[in-house]
């Protein structure tokens, strides 16, 4: 085991995917409270633009590297995050063979370098291990519902994989492993074209194209905005003892897509209308996270409405993606919706 050095204040803490969009929001918070952060990132799905404030600050290192290559470090950590896997359908379906082994053999690799130096673990899960769920809402003890062959099987069983991965070094006493399964997240620094509902329906309401729904918009989604869950990731990682379970993160709030795009407009009027198109495989009907052993183990529940953190995205998607004449105009409609709530069902 190497030696720690330094001056004993805060820790030594490598998050893989640091420069995705939670991962980024998550290594804000750890250099906020004094920590040093190692960011590996490949920038596969990552972007420079989300860690650049970050790169003259004193505690922040950088690695450019995949994880499925990356299994030495010359310093000891004292905590890893594992966040690095392309987390939308057309993202990990793109390259789904690499998709697998990042969820497997990276995995293996970051919980190699946790085992080396004692570090504690958190593997950043997915509430697409429970597929397309016959249980509703989904509790962490559900086996799930998922077509080990279908198009979104490279993420949902490498994910599921992993999992079964950091259970086993856990039963083995060779790593301290936390698991979170991630559900719907959103916020500043999504990536406008990586496909997900709310970036899709925010960017297309924006620049005034037609609002894509798929399938008749009456499935469900549960919407998380980020900083809820960079708070959730850093409870359950610290939490002691180990849950030796996992913890499912995400706001049980629930909305059909329509509602969703019905709030997206309120939020950035459009004259655009919606364009309905054929629901793609496998994808979930009713998604929503029982979050009871958050708040047990964690004492965690998410606090920012879905009215509140669209309007937070709305602007920043505003502030990035509009020209410089249309700015102003925008963010006046965000803000002249910003006394427009919906009702958030609990």
């Amino acid at each position: 085991m190497l030696q720690r050095t330094g001056t004993g204040k805060g820790k030594t803490v490598l998050v893989a995917g640091g420069a995705g969009f939670v991962g980024s929001h998550l290594c804000d918070a750890l250099l906020a409270r004094g920590d040093r952060v190692i960011c590996v990132d490949s920038y596969i799905t990552g972007s420079k633009d989300n860690i650049r404030p970050l790169m003259n600050h004193p505690g922040f290192r950088l690695i450019e590297k995949d994880i499925c290559e990356f299994n030495s470090i010359d310093e000891p950590l004292d905590q890893v995050y594992n966040l690095a896997c392309a987390a939308s359908p057309p993202q990990y379906q793109a390259d789904p063979v690499h998709t697998m082994m990042t969820c497997v053999a990276g995995t293996g690799n970051l919980l190699a370098l946790a085992e080396r130096d004692g570090a504690s673990f958190l593997q950043a899960s997915t509430s697409e291990v429970y597929g397309d769920p016959a249980e509703h809402p989904q509790r962490e003890d559900y086996r799930g519902n998922v077509n080990c062959i279908g198009p979104r099987a490279c993420y949902d069983e490498g994910k599921r994989a992993a999992e079964a991965l950091c259970f086993d070094m856990l039963r083995a006493g060779r790593a301290d492993v936390r698991v979170a399964r991630i559900f719907n997240t959103y916020g500043p620094r999504m990536q406008p074209d990586d496909g997900r509902i709310i970036s899709n329906l925010l960017v297309q309401a924006i620049s005034g194209k037609p609002l894509t729904i798929y399938g008749t918009g009456e499935q469900t989604r549960s919407f998380c905005y980020v900083s809820d869950l960079v708070t959730g990731l850093m409870a359950l990682m610290d939490v002691d003892p180990n849950p030796g379970v996992p913890i499912n993160l995400g706001n049980p709030g629930e909305f059909t897509i329509n509602e969703l795009a019905d709030m997206v407009v309120a939020i950035a009027p459009t004259m655009a209308e919606v364009a309905y198109k054929p629901l793609p495989a496998d994808d979930p009907q009713r998604r929503r996270p029982d979050i009871l052993r958050a708040k047990e183990f964690l004492g965690w529940e998410p606090k920012v409405p879905l009215s509140e953190g669209l309007r937070h995205t709305a602007d920043w998607f505003i502030a990035t993606l509009g020209s410089d004449a249309e700015k102003p105009l925008r963010r006046q409609a965000v803000r002249q919706a910003s006394a427009y709530e919906i009702g958030v069902r609990a």
